[in-house]
């Protein structure tokens, strides 16, 4: 994986369609996430490709909100989003194991994401890019983590 993308994978005792009726409900990601803190569906919208939902994220030095849009809600297999419609995609995918599923959560920060930081950020970019990115490395465990727990205690 490049600086730029990050996945971790986790096996966790459910089947791939049940854990994926769990994460597709965004509503749920603020359980889970140590930066999200709350996501809605934007108008009737659901776990559906073209879907749009809005996220609110908290760090100590902040609190914001982002719109996502969902790419691929494939039950089972898999479910991912483009925060911005196409700045940094997270991607959860889902293969079926004895007993279970190894879950695999992708995030990677796509181009038009990168001009959109050189161009808010300026001679910040840079160190901007590197939080979100160190951010992603210590926050994927977190939420898998999590997202285990949850789904094994029913």
């Amino acid at each position: 994986m490049s600086e730029l993308s990050y996945a971790e994978s986790v096996v966790v005792a459910c089947p791939p369609e049940a854990l994926y009726d769990m994460i597709s409900d965004v509503t749920r990601m603020g359980e889970w996430s140590p930066v999200c803190r709350a996501c809605w569906w934007d108008e009737g919208g659901g776990p559906r490709a073209g879907a749009w939902f809005t996220g609110r994220n908290e760090t100590p030095e902040r609190t914001w909100e982002t719109r996502s849009q969902v790419k691929a809600a494939d039950r089972g297999r898999e479910f991912t989003f483009e925060v911005g419609g196409a700045w940094i995609r997270w991607s959860y995918r889902f293969a079926p194991l004895d007993g279970g599923t190894q879950l695999t959560e992708t995030w990677t920060f796509l181009p038009p994401g990168i001009a959109r930081f050189r161009e808010r950020y300026g001679d910040q970019a840079q160190a901007q890019i590197e939080d979100r990115t160190a951010a992603a490395h210590s926050g994927i465990p977190t939420t898998l983590a999590a997202i285990k727990k949850a789904a094994e205690s029913g």
